[in-house]
């Protein structure tokens, strides 16, 4: 009887917010960083600030929005309890939070706080992955369905890829560091229908944070992830050496891959709207890399189409392709246009000091935070143009999410829901 009620209000909630705009997953619904809706061009402190709500630590994961809820995952107890979060659209009032033990000293980075992979969902639950705590699994009005335990995530500088959906799937990047693997779970029962290892990188510094995006090239669906699997050396590249791989997400049997990209790598892959291109960004000065998806095998001859080495800076968050450009935030605060197609450069221009925030693209506008909390609005086009700085003035390392018109940006002290007043 529980089972029924519990499909029935699943069923009742995925109808009743089929039309709403959301923010699924921490890239959002096209898991590109892009939306059709409208942000706020403007914003303090003070002004447009339709709620704002306190957060009890620091934490660099990004909100999620379906319908009337908003979802954060969230480190106590300096990541000793792991919570996700429901709070209530209209007013940020918490509605619930449901939370897992971590039983594993983990290892991180200061500036990268326990709990950094963001939820998903699908409308019916939310998921969350919380590394060396387990995945747990609620409904949206908090009831527990299940949790699992996939053993100690440890790596000098913490984890950070986050769930994605695929069809009755859940899947999870665990790593970095050994051991490594992907894992597809039944989003109903949390039961392991494929796991695969890959190489693990048991480096103080290297590996790959980033989170697999799937595709649907040519009539197949593809699940791109990139991965380190080798490290830097004098008579090697002195990025490493990573690729792009290429699975088949209902079994995690591996379809093809392409090597190119660094052994540092925390970027999601981004892909092109109409999935005939994908481009991987390297950390640690590693190179950009521009791939067709499809193919099988070894496909580094026949599908690599550019790849930029050269004095390349640090880039940590994720970047857009719109029109045909490639747009990218680097670290040390500057922002590159280039051709998406062939990489050639169309502007680089200074934004700000230490950006580390994904870009998001709102109809025809690039937002980006900086780690002082400055979002930077700049028209997305052939010029670069400032539209707009905005102040919050605490430490933010997540990227902002749209929906509905608001805008949402988690800093290390509060999660903010941003609006425009009505006729501006």
């Amino acid at each position: 009887m529980h089972r029924i009620v519990l499909l029935a209000s699943w069923c009742c909630l995925g109808t009743s917010f089929i039309q709403a705009e959301n923010w699924p997953s921490w890239r959002g619904p096209g898991n590109n960083g892009i939306t059709t809706d409208s942000a706020p061009l403007t914003w303090s402190r003070t002004d447009n600030i339709r709620w704002k709500v306190a957060l009890p630590e620091p934490g660099n994961s990004t909100p999620i929005i379906w319908g009337d809820r908003v979802f954060l995952t969230q480190a106590l107890d300096g990541g000793k309890r792991r919570a996700l979060m429901a709070f209530r659209r209209a007013d940020g009032r918490k509605l619930w939070q449901r939370e897992l033990p971590c039983p594993v000293a983990e290892t991180t980075h200061k500036q990268n706080p326990p709990c950094s992979a963001s939820p998903v969902t699908d409308g019916q639950a939310v998921y969350a992955h919380f590394a060396s705590a387990g995945v747990l699994a609620c409904d949206f009005q908090g009831n527990e369905l299940w949790r699992r335990d996939l053993g100690p995530v440890l790596h000098k500088w913490g984890n950070g890829g986050s769930p994605v959906l695929f069809k009755g799937l859940l899947i999870v990047t665990h790593g970095p560091g050994e051991p490594t693997f992907l894992i597809a779970l039944d989003k109903r029962t949390g039961n392991t229908v494929w796991k695969r290892h890959e190489p693990a990188i048991n480096s103080p510094v290297f590996g790959s944070w980033s989170t697999p995006i799937i595709l649907k090239v040519n009539g197949r669906d593809e699940m791109i992830m990139p991965f380190a699997t080798e490290l830097p050396s004098k008579a090697g590249s002195p990025f490493g050496e990573g690729e792009f791989k290429g699975y088949d997400p209902a079994s995690g049997k591996e379809l093809w891959r392409c090597r190119g990209l660094g052994s540092e790598i925390y970027a999601m892959p981004i892909v092109s709207a109409q999935h005939d291109l994908v481009i991987g960004i390297s950390g640690h000065n590693g190179p950009l890399l521009a791939i067709r998806p499809g193919g099988n095998g070894d496909t580094t001859e026949s599908h690599r189409l550019w790849r930029q080495a050269d004095k390349n800076p640090q880039r940590i968050g994720c970047g857009v392709i719109h029109e045909g450009r490639l747009y990218i935030a680097n670290a040390p605060g500057t922002v590159e246009c280039l051709d998406a197609g062939t990489g050639k450069p169309i502007w680089k221009e200074r934004g700000s000091e230490n950006l580390w925030g994904s870009l998001l693209l709102a109809k025809d506008r690039l937002y980006v935070t900086d780690l002082t909390g400055a979002t930077h609005v700049l028209a997305a086009g052939p010029k670069f143009e400032v539209l707009a700085r905005n102040e919050l003035n605490e430490a933010t390392y997540a990227a902002p999410a749209v929906a509905g018109r608001e805008l949402f940006i988690r800093t290390y002290e509060h999660l903010y829901c941003i609006a425009a007043k009505k006729g501006r």
